[in-house]
């Protein structure tokens, strides 16, 4: 089956926080929710389900769900675990934010590398922990990697876990084996435990594999909760839900106990929709991948050559876009209050992303080519009204 991911669809008026949050003028290339249809066979599911026309409460799921997820770990990244170690959760967010109250109490720390996902910045706060910051080493090219020496120097004697995101938002690395593997050894020798955020694991592009930390080695296996989720990958956030997948039988149990009267079961469409698209989507995704990398190159190009003073690194992952504007003359002290008022565009602004994230912005160019080339053509003259006459 061909998809369509051309076609443009009309989100105003369906409760849709992307297209709502600004003015009907403004084009929203911001929140990392895609501008695609989901996959015809998880919109039959769901539609069946509907029919049904009652919608109890789930009271357990499926052990196929489980797994049908275990095979996927096993086919995609040869990582073997077992279905007893998939816990369905309503959001990778809501994951981390239980898994920190197992791992820490308040006054302990976690550490986490800079820029990084809003919601990985706030958690600390969410639970009375210290943040320590160790920020990813900027390349020439613009590219990130990371800093061994400055997370080994961001540990302090009451940090007790790693929050990772990977592959990164929002700078679309996807991290090697090897950055991986300094990373985890520093952890087993400082006793941290890890909390990966790996929602954008299946979208990385051809020439990069993601490597789930949890599959290096199995004692780094047993101090890992691994949190991924259907949302990004098949354009279903609003359904609410992602796995969490914790092989160490005791950590399971207290991930599980933490969440009782805090962090519900997922509702029935949202795993309707989850089993569907992990069961029956991959066409769809092998499809979308395709369209996406043509769209990240064309947002590549484009900004090297016709968007005066803005730098970006090919992201390696992701449908996520992170945009040098510090040099862009009048756009650089503040991107994202410069394209949104000078070129109706909404982008996400990078100083929400914590330290290095400011003169950034994030574009999301998982959207239609028409509407990317649209906002991009409207933040070339943006800038070009706005540089300094020659004399």
């Amino acid at each position: 089956m061909t998809y369509d991911f051309d076609r443009l669809i009309d989100r105003r008026r369906t409760d849709s926080s992307k297209w709502q949050q600004y003015g009907p003028d403004v084009l929203p290339l911001w929140v990392a929710d895609m501008d695609f249809r989901s996959p015809e066979p998880v919109i039959r599911a769901l539609r069946e389900r509907v029919e049904h026309g009652v919608f109890g409460y789930l009271t357990f799921e499926q052990p196929e769900f489980h797994q049908l997820f275990a095979d996927r770990l096993l086919k995609r990244y040869g990582w073997r675990v077992s279905p007893d170690a998939v816990v369905i959760i309503p959001g990778v967010i809501a994951g981390f934010n239980v898994a920190g109250r197992v791992l820490a109490a308040p006054g302990d720390g976690l550490v986490l590398q800079t820029p990084v996902y809003p919601p990985i910045l706030r958690a600390a706060g969410n639970m009375g922990l210290t943040r320590e910051e160790a920020p990813l080493a900027r390349r020439p090219d613009g590219s990130y990697e990371v800093d061994v020496d400055a997370f080994v120097a961001a540990i302090r004697d009451r940090t007790r876990f790693f929050l990772l995101c990977n592959p990164h938002n929002p700078v679309g690395r996807v991290f090697r084996r090897d950055e991986l593997q300094r990373l985890a050894e520093v952890c087993l020798r400082r006793g941290l435990a890890i909390v990966a955020d790996e929602i954008h694991c299946e979208l990385a592009f051809a020439g990069h594999r993601h490597i789930p930390i949890a599959s290096l080695d199995p004692e780094i296996a047993e101090r890992t909760i691994t949190l991924m989720a259907p949302s990004k990958t098949f354009n279903l956030a609003g359904l609410k839900c992602s796995v969490a997948v914790i092989p160490n039988a005791a950590l399971r149990a207290k991930f599980i106990a933490a969440r009782v009267d805090l962090v519900s079961t997922v509702n029935v469409l949202g795993y309707t929709a989850a089993y569907a698209a992990y069961r029956d989507g991959q066409p769809w995704l092998d499809e979308l991948l395709r369209y996406l990398e043509a769209n990240r190159d064309f947002v590549v190009d484009y900004a090297r050559t016709r968007l005066p003073g803005v730098r970006v690194a090919p992201p390696e992952a992701t449908y996520l876009a992170w945009l040098d504007c510090r040099n862009a003359g009048a756009a650089g002290a503040d991107p994202f209050t410069f394209f949104l008022d000078k070129a109706r565009v909404a982008l996400h602004d990078g100083a929400l992303f914590g330290p290095g994230g400011e003169g950034f912005v994030r574009l999301n160019f998982g959207c239609p080519r028409t509407m990317l080339v649209e906002a991009l053509d409207r933040m070339q003259d943006a800038l070009t009204r706005d540089r300094p006459a020659r004399v």
